[in-house]
Formats: C-alpha cells, sequence, structure tokens
C-alpha cells in the first residue's frame, strides 16, 4: 500500500490502521443491528469497541505522527489530572493517576515520589526499568538518592512549571529515539 506520495507507511503504521478499521467495522455492524432489531445496543461491547478504538488510534498516531504519550502517576488525583490536561494541551497524550500501574507501550511515566513506599517489589522493579521522571516536593539528600535507585531519568521539585516538564519528556524520549 502506499500513500499519496509514493512512499509506503510503516508496517507498524499499516497494522496499526488494519486493526482500528476492523474495530470501527464491528463497532458499526454492532450498532446497525441493533438499530435494525430496534434492539438496544450492547453498550458495554460498544465501549469496548471504543476504548479499543482510541488506543489503536493512539497507536497509529504514534509510528505516524511520533505522538508521546505519558502517564502522570501522583498521590493528588486532582493535581495529576491537571497536569495531564496541560500537558494535552501542548500536545502530548496524557493520562493521570492516582496509583502506579502497568504503562501501555511506549508511554513516558511521570511519578511522584511519595508513592513509592506503596509500591511491591515488582512495582518497585517495574518502574526503574521504565526510566522515570520523578516529581516530588521533597529536596532533601535521601529522596534525590531514592530517585537515583529508581534510575529516574529526571529529578522535578514541585511545583513544577508545564515547560519544564515538557523538556523532561522531550529529554526521556530523545534517551529512546534512533
Amino acid at each position: 500500500m502506499e500513500s499519496a506520495t509514493g512512499s509506503s507507511p510503516s508496517p507498524e503504521l499499516a497494522a496499526a490502521l488494519h486493526r482500528l478499521r476492523s474495530t470501527l467495522a464491528r463497532l458499526k455492524a454492532e450498532l446497525e443491528l441493533a438499530q435494525e432489531d430496534g434492539a438496544v445496543a450492547p453498550l458495554r461491547r460498544l465501549l469496548g469497541d471504543v476504548d479499543e478504538a482510541l488506543a489503536l488510534l493512539r497507536e497509529a498516531e504514534r509510528a505516524a505522527l511520533g505522538l508521546v504519550t505519558v502517564l502522570i502517576v501522583d498521590d493528588d488525583a486532582r493535581l495529576a489530572e491537571l497536569t495531564a490536561r496541560g500537558l494535552r494541551r501542548i500536545g502530548f497524550d496524557s493520562d493521570s493517576t492516582d496509583a502506579f500501574r502497568k504503562p501501555r507501550p511506549h508511554e513516558v511515566v511521570v511519578f511522584d515520589l511519595g508513592l513509592y513506599s506503596g509500591l511491591d517489589e515488582d512495582g518497585r522493579a517495574a518502574l526503574r526499568a521504565l526510566r522515570p521522571i520523578v516529581v516530588t516536593g521533597a529536596t532533601d539528600p535521601g529522596s534525590r538518592a531514592l530517585a537515583t535507585r529508581l534510575n529516574a531519568s529526571d529529578y522535578l521539585v514541585k511545583p513544577v512549571e508545564l515547560e519544564d516538564l515538557a523538556a523532561a519528556i522531550r529529554r526521556r524520549m530523545a534517551e529512546t529515539s534512533p
């Protein structure tokens, strides 16, 4: 398959777009069947299809546009969501949570150091492997040492300016770019 410019899309992009088309076709068929039958559409399944389609769109955007996805993990859920919204406004795909979760592929993790003590050893190992950007209100040497043990790619002290966080995310992404 060639694009209008004559170049072939990457295999990763082509696969994501194919799966997205398939998911949207399944969603459309479910809605058409419900309309034809005069039945209530199976909302749980349809919402699952929409979630899957959005995840596939994210994959396609990442492959085609270099979209960066960011997970904000902060014990203050409101602050995490405000930060995620700010990042979305400046072009990042961002999600927030107040508890560490398994990140999506290629997701950059911004982690509040205050949540470290609540992680089990598997969670700590997973976080170390991700090289998170650590944010904290603590400036003491012990917190900095903990961030180093976490293999943090950056250490930012709250309150963090959005531009500083965006710069840290770009530095983190540069580490994984070819």
